[in-house]
């Protein structure tokens, strides 16, 4: 059986170029000097954390639809909540996601224990793009 490679690991071993480790962000003063610059800093910098990657869940209605009925299941609120909620509510997300992206459907939405979604993706170690 053979093992899966990333595209950027056949890219590299086509090219002879290895591709360089990612390297931490730190955004260290802001254009901005309003009264959230200082929020705004202390974001950037979480949201830019080593090792960790941004979880895109902004998928339209429809997409989210089409997802939905691969498995068999109606595109309805009720389906697209609880698959969005299998999401924020996944057991140790915070170690690798340093944030997400949210269809705007989401912000308004709960999860069965009442919790936001937004709270949700608010998880140690993450932040919601809202």
């Amino acid at each position: 059986m053979q093992a899966a490679v990333s595209f950027q690991q056949a890219t590299a071993a086509k090219t002879g170029a290895a591709r360089p480790a990612r390297r931490s962000v730190r955004v260290q003063a802001a254009a901005y000097n309003g009264q959230y610059a200082e929020e705004l800093v202390a974001t950037a910098n979480k949201i830019a954390s080593t090792g960790k990657g941004i979880l895109a869940m902004d998928e339209s209605n429809a997409t989210c639809g089409k997802r939905l009925e691969s498995i068999g299941l109606e595109n309805t609120v009720e389906n697209r909540q609880a698959y969005r909620e299998l999401l924020v509510t996944t057991p140790g997300l915070g170690q690798y996601i340093s944030g997400a992206i949210l269809f705007e459907e989401t912000l308004f939405q709960n999860t069965r224990k009442g919790t936001s979604m937004v709270e949700g993706t608010d998880s140690p170690g993450a932040e919601a793009a809202r």
